[in-house]
Order: C-alpha cells, then sequence, then structure tokens
C-alpha cells in the first residue's frame, strides 16, 4: 500500500480522536485493493474455501456514539469470520452498517442489503434518478480507498458508525497486508470477498454469511449461477462474433483479451484485442488507428461517454468492417455501465444484453421482462417499459 495512504489515514486518525469523534470499531473504506480497477493482476492465496463465523462474546457493552448519545447495542456479541484471503476478522455478529471500498463492492453489497449501508463509493449514473428509490439515489458519497482518484472522505468514514468495510473484486497481491495495516489503523474491521464473472455465486454466500442474510443472499447465488450457466450454453453453441470494446474519447482504448475487466467480452466474442500486456483497468489499453484497422472488427461496442455518436461519419473509421455494416452499438449504462466498468455483478445484466444482441436466434428471450427482473432483485427498482427501452436506445440491432 502506497505510503501516502498509510500517512493519509493515520493523520486522519488522529485528528478525529483530538476532536472528540470516536472512530467505532466498525467499518470503512475497505480492501478496495481487491476491488477498483485492480492494478495487478497476481492474486492472494485463497486459504479458506468455506465461510466462517465463529461465536465469541465481548464483556463490554458497547456504545452507539455515532447514531445516539443514549442509544446502545444490547448485543454486544462478535463473531470471527473468515474472508476469502483467508483473514480471520473478528466483526459484529449483527451488522446494520456497512460501509464499502469502492464501486465493484458497491454494487454487490447494494443488491442485497441497501439499507445497511451508510455510503456509496460513486455516484449512480444520471438517467437511473427517476428509476431508482430516492432514498438509494441519494446516500452520501465517500469516495474510495483505491483506484480512480482515491478520493475517500476519511474523516466522515471514521464519524460514520461504519462496523466493517467490505471490499469485493479481484485479490492483487498485497491485499492481506494492506487491509491488516488498515484495520489497525482505523479499528474497523476489513474483510475482502474475491468475486469473479464465474463464482459470483459463492461471492454471494460469504456475504451471505458475514451479514447474515443467507436467504437472501442464496437467492442472488442461484440467479448468478443459473444465468452463467445459460449464457455458457450460448457461447458454446455459436461462432462467435470477431469483436472489439473500444472507449476513451478517440474510441482507441481497448478491454484487452485476458484482463479482469475482458471476462463476459471473452466469454461471448472472439476479443480481437490480444495485447502483449492486458492492463486490469476500467481505461484499459491505449492502441492506435493502424492496430484497429488491421484487427478489423465486424462488430465494435463503445463504452457509454466514447464516440459512438460520431464514428458513422469519422473518415478513419470507415474502412472497419463493424463500421461499413453499422454493426456497432453503445454499451447500455444505467446505473452503471453493464458490461463491466467496474467489473461488478451488473456483467449479468449485461450477459443478458449482449448475449441476444450477438446471437438473438440462441438468446430467444424476451430482454425487456430479463432486465425487468434483474432491476427488482439487484437494484431494489421497478423498471418500466419506456425506461428500459431508454437505457437501451443505443444498444439494440439498427
Amino acid at each position: 500500500m502506497k505510503r501516502a495512504l498509510s500517512f493519509l489515514l493515520s493523520s486522519v486518525l488522529v485528528l478525529s480522536l483530538m476532536s472528540g469523534c470516536t472512530a467505532q470499531a466498525s467499518q470503512t473504506a475497505s480492501s478496495a485493493s481487491a476491488q477498483s480497477n485492480p492494478s495487478s493482476n497476481q492474486e492472494a492465496e485463497v486459504v479458506s474455501a468455506e465461510p466462517e463465523r465463529t461465536e465469541s462474546v465481548s464483556s463490554e457493552p458497547i456504545s452507539d456514539e455515532t447514531t445516539n448519545d443514549t442509544e446502545t447495542v444490547a448485543d454486544s456479541s462478535t463473531v470471527v469470520f473468515t474472508d476469502s484471503v483467508g483473514r480471520e476478522v473478528e466483526v459484529p455478529a449483527q451488522i446494520t452498517k456497512i460501509a464499502i471500498s469502492g464501486p465493484l463492492a458497491q454494487i454487490a453489497v447494494f443488491s442485497l442489503a441497501p439499507d445497511k449501508m451508510i455510503g456509496i463509493a460513486t455516484p449512480w449514473s444520471d438517467v437511473t434518478e427517476s428509476i431508482m428509490k430516492p432514498e438509494y439515489y441519494n446516500l452520501p458519497i465517500l469516495g474510495q480507498l483505491y483506484g480512480g482518484k482515491g478520493e475517500l472522505n476519511l474523516e466522515t468514514l471514521l464519524a460514520s458508525g461504519a462496523q466493517v468495510v467490505i471490499d469485493v473484486g479481484e485479490p492483487k497481491g498485497s491485499i492481506v497486508s494492506d487491509l491488516d495495516q488498515l484495520q489497525e489503523q482505523t479499528g474497523i474491521p476489513f474483510v475482502h470477498i474475491t468475486a469473479n464473472l464465474d463464482n459470483m455465486g459463492n461471492a454471494y454466500r460469504l456475504l451471505g454469511t458475514l451479514l447474515d442474510m443467507k436467504d437472501e443472499a442464496e437467492i442472488r447465488a442461484v440467479y448468478c449461477e443459473e444465468t452463467y450457466l445459460r449464457t455458457q450454453t450460448i457461447a458454446n453453441n455459436v461462432e462467435k462474433a470477431n469483436l472489439l470494446y473500444c472507449l476513451g474519447d478517440k474510441g482507441q482504448n481497448v478491454i484487452a483479451k485476458g484482463s479482469y475487466h475482458a471476462e463476459l467480452i471473452d466469454l461471448l466474442s472472439n476479443n480481437l484485442a490480444v495485447v502483449e500486456k492486458p492492463v486490469s483497468k476500467g481505461t484499459g489499453n491505449e492502441v492506435d488507428m493502424e492496430q484497429i484497422l488491421n484487427w478489423n472488427p465486424d462488430v465494435i461496442l463503445f463504452a457509454s461517454g466514447s464516440i459512438y455518436d460520431t464514428v458513422g461519419n469519422d473518415p478513419a473509421w470507415q474502412d472497419i468492417t463493424a463500421i461499413k455494416k453499422g454493426t456497432y452499438y453503445e454499451v447500455p449504462n444505467g446505473p452503471y455501465n453493464w458490461l463491466g466498468f467496474p467489473p461488478s455483478v451488473q456483467r449479468y445484466l449485461g450477459m443478458l444484453w449482449m448475449s441476444q444482441l450477438l446471437y438473438p436466434e440462441e438468446a430467444n428471450y424476451d430482454l425487456y421482462r430479463e432486465v425487468a427482473n434483474y432491476f427488482e432483485l439487484f437494484y431494489h427498482a421497478d423498471l418500466t417499459e419506456s425506461q428500459y427501452q431508454e437505457l437501451v436506445s443505443k444498444s439494440m440491432l439498427k
């Protein structure tokens, strides 16, 4: 972990204590090292395969100073939770206030326990303001610890009353030492839940164990596993499209084959973006126009905010098959990018869309009903057909 981050955490903690603000051993800005746009592909060793909560009872009552000076926590028991990288962390047995380390954790935890979240890492997209419940759309923004701009508001976090900080995503090599250091400096338990495209069911079960919400977690675990299995079946029965996923203000960044962000793209297409060193960042690998012309994809997916609206009239792109044939699309974005920026559980929503976009004969389901079901289960929102049409207006067959 960077020396600057350690200094900042220490400084903020000292200032908070001097001002009389008690940083309750609860939760805060987690191990987002694994979560937001990991910079290393090296994974920490997973020591424990099974979720574990071992009861342990504290002899001292715990005062909840962050919500009500006169309120006390009736049940002061704690449990020992073993996270995805084998760390045994003492956490409250009843967790009601959760902080998250970044947007990957935000999406996964929100789908399971939105009413327990004290804030979010990054804002939801504007287009979903009319879709999401106001109390969820307007949750306080705390920022994220790793990746992005590293804008986590530690002072707010320490004063929030968070009981645990949850990190979700791909663990990098230093995850164990990073989280141990943060936990020691803040007094708040930090846990990491590893989540890849093919193991999201297990990630939900582990979250359910941590939050004592096993039944709710199991519903989402089964959904992810069934959706992934159906998508695998589709992918195995088709000739995969030659595809590029382009982003950036020039459209010359690509999500490279083999990167963490490319898991879904690699599953459902022949990802032409083969580079020497794929980066695990949401910005992808930067390439030049000559390379894109050499790849000459049959299909191009553009990220929201890229050049989808102008590429059809750009002379530099006119010799590319996808542009000539009109087989280019903008990835739906709401509340986050459906294909994985960040690469969290909303990628299962992307599976539904991308499968039908590329292989409509195999994925012959009612996409609106599938997406509406997802929004109800993971975003706690009722999606109307007109709202759905707005979300996919640039991302369907022309």
